[in-house]
This record gives C-alpha cells, structure tokens and sequence, in this order.
C-alpha cells in the first residue's frame, strides 16, 4: 500500500508539473484592486489607490472609491499596478525553437508577401507567451520578417484560447526591410572594384523592386476600381490597399543614416505613413524625423556600437537623446528577432533611466507609446476609465530585476502567471528537498 501510495504521489506530481497554463475565463463581476500605488501612465501616480473593472474595461481610477458590497477584490497594500508593458517588436507565437525548423513561421519564401498576416501563423500554445506575460510584457506586435516586403504585424494580447482570442489588432503595419544602401569602409577595404559595382548594383535593384512594387500596386487599384469584374484578383497587390490608403503604416527595418533617410524620402513619395524600427542612428536625423513626425521603434537598449568609432553607450543614450530632440519613440527589446527575451522588456527600459531618461519617460515607453504608434492608445497602454483592463500587480518597481508579477489581467481575464519557468523550479525544488530527506 505504501508503494502504490507513493506512485500515486509521483504520478500526480509529474501531472500537476506538466500541466499547460489555462488561459483565463471571460470576467462575470466586477474586481476592484485596492491599496496600491497605481501607475496611470498618463495621469498623476496615485498612491493608495483603487483600480475596478468591469466586462474587461476599466470603470475606475482614483485614491477615494466607494465599492459595493459583494465586490470581488484584490489586496495591492504595498505593490504598485501598471498598465499591461507592450513589447512593441517580436515574433511572439512564430518563432519557438531556433534550431528546429518546423517551430519557426517567421517568414515565407520570396522577396515580396504582403498578403502574409502575422496573426493567422500564431501558435495560441507557444511556451514563449507565459514567460513572457509572467513579467508584466502583456501586449506584444508580433511581426513577419525576412524578404523586401516580409508582411503584415500584429497586435497581440498574450493570453486566449486561439489565435482569434489573442489578436487585438490584426494588421496595424506593413514590415519592410529596407535595402543597405551603402557599404561600410571596412566591408569595401576588402572587396574588388567589380566587387563593389555588383553589390551597389545590387543595392540600387532592390529599392527598384520595392519602388516598382508600389507603382503597381497603385496601378492594381485603378484597373480594380474601374473594372471589378473583369481584374483579376492579385492578393499582394489587394494587401497593398490599406497602406496606401492611408489605414495602415509601413514599419521599415533601418538603423543607419543613410538607410533612414532614404526610406522617409521613399514614404513621402509614397505619401504613406512610416514608423522606423531599429533607428540606431535615428538621433543623427532628429530634424527630419520632428518635422514629419516619424516615430522611431528602438528595437533594443543593449546593443553594442555599431562603427568603430562610437561611444560605448550610443544605444544606452538613444531614448534620452531622441526625447531631447522632440522626436516620438518607444522601447522594444526584440533586437535581432530575440523573441524569447522579450520578458525582459522593463531591463532595457531601466537600462534607458540609468543613462538619462527619466523613469516616468521609461514607463511611458513600454506602455502608452508603443499603443499610440500603432493607433490603439484608445484600447490599452495606461490604467484610464475606458480602456481594457489589461494591467498587472507587482510587489515592486517593475523596472527593478528583483520585483516580481503577483497578478495580471488581460480585458479583466485573470492570467495564470505559471510558465515553464515556475514549473523547472518546482520541479527543482524538489530535487533538494528529496536530498535534504535523504540526507537525514
């Protein structure tokens, strides 16, 4: 009896270990979280502080609330609540296993995939989506890559059944990787004069290709709107529309000078609207980007310097310097496509307030600012009467490596906040105490 008691034991635990995260019901009553040192983001910090939520929408915020009787309430005395963070570059649910190609959807064959939506590709199982949300990161853009025209972003909230639950906003921007268009004194040291015509030829080829793309893109859309039932359906082609139309943005891929300002010289062109991500050299056109109000996607705070002769903290300055300049930028942590480190999202952001910007400004940049460049600030990115509530708990300043997320909320859906992070130390947990037990 005593062996069959302990198999029984061992068995359950294996199980309890190898249980998925539950995603959370939709909210039935109203949860009111009290006594904490509320983090509005675009309001006053609110100490003391009530947050209620009602069918996932925030009701309301302030220091003197009256709750009803029956009301369901979570206890913040001493933690502080946030808006949910916003990962505002990833391949969250499209990139699982780097060194197994059948967990990567990442991006398609080709040079040219507009037609291709982020959103449909994600896996609502993916291990990433609870160690990332486990950190406050609740909102993510997820976003195909690779190609000239890798597709269109998403943006997701990080808890649901399907994809369908986790899709807050389909298609906010169409990803473009624009072209090098120049080549570095060390690369060009190196190469031949016939090597050096081929790759600028090369160059030039693919701003053709784009350019060549959006004229017929524009073409597609005459012969579309006067003859609709003859013109053939082209789905890249129709994807093209909303950008166009100005209903979507183009999200392009630059970093150096030279690439930024070729791609905001091709947008107003193009009268499309941009949204540069990377930007390493984003404050050296600070000018231009103010005057035609481009915001700038920092795709990550630890980055080395990218020419020799940088200063060892170019990238740690980069916030500081693009808010000296009026310029409008959020933080993402996703430099190339480390999707699995996007729990650490608030370390860069810390990292930004140790060389200059100011803690409200770092806050602000991985919550309202990232929702106010894709156009969904109505919806998320601060803790206001209206907005979804999509915030978390914490037992201290987020910003801080040792706080840690007691509760969380996506559209007043409780989160499980167990990952496979928690489950290896439980699992592990274990394993000393079998020796301290053995031990004895």
């Amino acid at each position: 009896m005593k062996i069959l008691a302990t198999l029984i034991l061992l068995c359950s635990t294996t199980f309890a270990l190898a249980q998925d995260e539950v995603p959370g019901p939709p909210q039935t009553n109203p949860v009111a979280i009290t006594g904490g040192t509320i983090h509005t983001i675009d309001g006053e910090v609110i100490k003391n502080g009530t947050v209620v939520f009602e069918d996932g929408k925030i009701t309301t915020v302030g220091a003197d609330v009256q709750l009803p009787d029956g009301i369901e309430t979570v206890d913040a005395t001493g933690k502080h609540v946030y808006p949910g963070l916003f990962e505002a570059h990833s391949q969250i649910g499209l990139r699982e296993i780097g060194a197994v190609n059948a967990t990567l959807d990442s991006r398609e064959t080709g040079q040219i995939n507009s037609n291709v939506k982020a959103h449909v590709a994600v896996n609502p199982d993916s291990a990433v989506i609870p160690v990332t949300r486990a950190n406050g990161v609740l909102l993510a853009l997820t976003c195909p890559e690779g190609g000239l025209i890798s597709g269109q972003a998403s943006v997701l909230q990080l808890d649901g059944w399907t994809y369908e639950d986790l899709t807050l906003k389909p298609s906010v921007a169409m990803h473009v990787s624009w072209p090098s268009t120049t080549i570095s004194a060390r690369r060009r040291a190196r190469m031949t004069d016939k090597e050096i015509k081929e790759m600028e030829k090369e160059q030039e080829g693919r701003l053709i290709e784009i350019r060549d793309f959006f004229d017929e893109a524009r073409a597609y859309a005459v012969a579309r709107a006067e003859d609709l039932e003859h013109q053939a359906t082209d789905l890249r082609l129709e994807a093209m529309q909303p950008l166009l139309d100005g209903k979507q943005k183009m999200l392009v891929s630059a970093n150096s000078l030279a690439q930024i300002e070729s791609a905001i010289a091709f947008a107003i062109e193009q009268e499309v609207q941009i949204i540069i991500l990377g930007g390493y050299d984003a404050a050296l056109c600070s000018d231009l980007l103010k005057k035609h109000e481009i915001p700038v996607i920092i795709s990550a705070i630890y980055r080395t310097p990218q020419r020799r002769g940088d200063v060892f903290d170019a990238s740690y300055t980069l916030p500081r310097r693009l808010l000296n300049a009026g310029v409008k930028f959020c933080i993402s942590g996703s430099d190339r496509s480390e999707t699995w480190n996007a729990r650490i999202l608030p370390d860069h952001a810390a990292t930004a307030v140790a060389y200059g910007l100011s803690h409200e400004e770092a806050l602000k940049a991985i919550t309202l600012s990232p929702a106010e460049i894709f156009g969904i600030d109505d919806q998320v990115g601060s803790i206001t009467a209206g907005k979804d509530a999509t915030l978390f708990v914490a037992d201290g300043d987020i910003l801080e490596i040792k706080t840690n997320v007691s509760h969380a909320f996506v559209r007043g859906r409780k989160v499980d906040l167990r990952s496979r992070h928690t489950r290896l130390y439980e699992k592990y947990k274990q394993k000393y105490k079998q020796q301290e037990n053995s031990d004895q």
